[in-house]
């Protein structure tokens, strides 16, 4: 019989990008840090990080843009693509939301908080400094001294070895925990965004604009140029107080008799780039988001008639917790068969070794049973070009980064049953936060206070957990006191935007891991750098001084006076969860069904929501009538007037935080 081969012999797939892309990406997060760091820490006038676009990455895009422009006439070479636009936004946006506002900022400012302000008022050493690892920690007054009052560097023999061992503790631990989230995303990238094919909402602004055609779009000028006016003038207004402004961002005004009074300060937030967000969300989601908004106000009004304001009621934090578990349980069973199907491809992977002598055979001629499928091969090699990794080494990554968050918690003296506990609820809680973000695309999404230590204290109190794990839970609070500036959703984001634009998943996945790498480091010297130049009790009080205390102080009150389960709380929390359970029952029951679990997840416990709602229902208003009256062809043609108002306000906003920092004074700030 003639010996016959395969005639396979696919090309290899040319770069969308270039490795110089990381290069530019690289050299750009340390400057976006230490940008974050000044507006978030000294200025205090905008907080781009809790903002689901952040503002300071869209702009580092358009200002790469703009030389875009120059090498096109003068450098063709050195031109960027819109791959490689879109590789450089993704690592900054991974590495800016790990250093904000609700991430690293506070953990830098824990790390010698207990021990700095420690005084025989609140018997902080004898309470709880023999629970606090010495290797986590910062506890000599020597080197805290130039931290808090400022006038020093961080840069001398003392200062950096007295920072050196924790600071590499915690960026393993921070590390491992970011390579976690990465690993879920790569499990869940599949079904979310070739499945189920959800919208992004978030990631449309950067993608359009590094495309063709987009900067010479007329509604999309006239939008930024509107914004621009507004937002120059309300600057103007801010360093000259006789120049009048436009409008105010937010219109304050609450009742003054009960039982209105328990709803508080209602705000009518005027925010262009949450009209140009809310443009790009879905419609029933936009109206749940508000309708929610306003039931989470009418529990505070029944609370008040019932009598029950001061006891938690009604535990809207809870709700939020419970309902983000469910969101977890519906994305679960939505991707179940794509589950089963990669513990499959797994059990494939294990019994490769078996299998592969006789698929040589076939190609090679040596069996004539079963003939070569070349399309089923050519299309097998071309999905392992586009997987960012096998699903055996996706399994043994994972399984690695949980081990050595395990390992290094219960070197920190955890126990391991609150050990496996705390991480299941939370990376639950990250995956949930990442599905409603690809699915609803909030401006934000904060949870405030009701992180998986508030739920485990619920639900067992504090004396069954003991000291050294609610210790531990206080240096956690870096990244469970909100959930704002969470990291897994932009890298979610960063593999849909490989995905639609042709970037090789695995270069993606170099890129951010490099980024994050990077990012971590660049951000532990901003955040210690400046204060030892300001001092943290001086021109930087808030963030190091507020969010710094509220753990130690959280864990004082703890162990003085220890908590018993509160069963409200865990049956408000499995309410929320039941409760978004079955709207998603009812959307699947019945098409017309208008409510969404995300919305209700999102709303609830919110801090942001307050601002946003009214932004919200406007934008529900206007493209309700432009779908209505126009149909989809007119949503098409205004969708560039929206992204117009989101680039238009940050641009701006960004040019204001720029000569704040370069004058040394406070600026106009797009955001409370």
């Amino acid at each position: 019989m003639p010996h016959t081969k395969s005639t396979l012999s696919p090309s290899k797939p040319l770069p969308l990008v270039r490795w110089w892309s990381i290069a530019i990406g690289l050299i750009l997060i340390p400057i976006n840090c230490y940008w974050i760091t000044y507006i978030e820490l000294v200025q205090y006038s905008a907080q781009p990080t809790i903002v689901s676009l952040i503002f300071t990455v869209v702009f580092n895009v358009l200002v790469l843009i703009g030389f875009n422009q120059i090498f096109k006439r003068f450098l063709p070479r050195m031109v960027l693509s819109q791959g490689e636009l879109l590789v450089i936004y993704v690592m900054l946006s991974v590495a800016s939301a790990t250093a904000g506002h609700s991430m690293m900022e506070i953990l830098v400012s824990t790390l010698g908080h207990a021990f700095w302000f420690a005084t025989p008022e609140n018997d902080w050493k004898d309470l709880f400094w023999r629970y606090i690892p010495r290797w986590l920690a910062v506890a000599d007054k020597d080197v805290l001294s130039g931290y808090y009052e400022g006038n020093s560097t961080l840069h001398t023999r003392q200062h950096l070895l007295g920072w050196l061992t924790p600071v590499m503790n915690w960026f393993a631990f921070l590390f491992a925990l970011l390579f976690v989230m990465v690993c879920i995303n790569l499990i869940v990238r599949k079904p979310w965004t070739e499945d189920e094919k959800l919208a992004y909402p978030i990631i449309q602004l950067p993608a359009r604009m590094t495309s063709d055609g987009f900067f010479t779009n007329r509604l999309m000028w006239i939008a930024f140029g509107l914004t621009a006016a507004f937002d120059i003038i309300n600057g103007l207004h801010h360093i000259f107080p006789a120049i009048p402004s436009v409008y105010e961002k937010a219109y304050r005004f609450r009742f003054t008799e009960k039982p209105f009074s328990a709803m508080g300060w209602l705000r009518l937030g005027i925010y262009p780039f949450v009209l140009g967000i809310g443009f790009l969300i879905p419609l029933d989601l936009l109206f749940s988001s508000w309708f929610f908004f306003w039931v989470w106000k009418g529990q505070q009004l029944i609370g008040s008639v019932a009598g029950l304001e001061g006891t938690g009621y009604p535990y809207i934090n809870y709700q939020g917790f419970g309902a983000y578990m469910g969101i977890f349980l519906i994305a679960v069973w939505r991707g179940r068969k794509y589950l089963q199907n990669l513990q499959g491809t797994k059990a494939h992977f294990l019994n490769d070794n078996r299998t592969q002598p006789a698929a040589r055979n076939e190609v090679e001629g040596g069996s004539t049973e079963r003939p070569v499928n070349v399309q089923t091969r050519f299309n097998e090699l071309q999905g392992s070009i586009k997987k960012p990794m096998s699903p055996r080494i996706l399994l043994l990554a994972l399984v690695s980064g949980v081990a050595f968050l395990t390992f290094f918690c219960l070197r920190a003296g955890m126990s391991l049953w609150a050990i496996l506990v705390f991480f299941g609820l939370y990376f639950a809680f990250s995956t949930a936060v990442s599905r409603m973000r690809a699915e609803l695309g909030s401006p934000m999404h904060d949870l405030h206070y009701t992180g998986p230590e508030r739920v485990m204290v619920a639900a067992v109190g504090t004396r069954r957990l003991g000291p050294h794990n609610l210790s531990m839970f206080s240096f956690f609070w870096f990244f469970t006191r909100t959930f704002d500036s969470h990291p897994m959703p932009h890298q979610l984001e960063g593999f849909k935007l490989a995905s639609t634009s042709g970037i090789r998943s695995r270069f993606m996945l170099f890129a951010i891991l490099i980024a994050l790498v990077v990012g971590i480091l660049s951000q532990f010297w901003a955040l210690i750098s400046i204060p030892y130049r300001l001092g943290a009790v001086h021109e930087m009080s808030h963030v190091p001084l507020v969010y710094g205390a509220e753990p130690w102080r959280q864990l004082q009150n703890w162990l003085a006076h220890p908590l018993d389960p509160d069963y409200w709380a865990l049956g408000f929390t499995g309410m929320g969860l039941l409760f978004s359970l079955f709207l998603m029952l009812m959307r699947m029951k019945f098409f017309w069904f208008p409510f969404h679990p995300a919305a209700y997840a999102t709303v609830c416990g919110s801090w942001a929501v307050n601002y946003i709602w009214f932004s919200l229902g406007i934008v529900w208003v206007l493209k309700l009538v432009l779908l209505k009256y126009g149909g989809r062809n007119v949503h098409r043609k205004a969708m560039p007037f929206f992204l117009g108002l989101i680039l238009g306000q940050f641009t701006v906003g960004s040019l204001w935080t720029i000569l704040g920092m370069v004058f040394n004074i406070p600026t106009y700030g797009i955001w409370p």
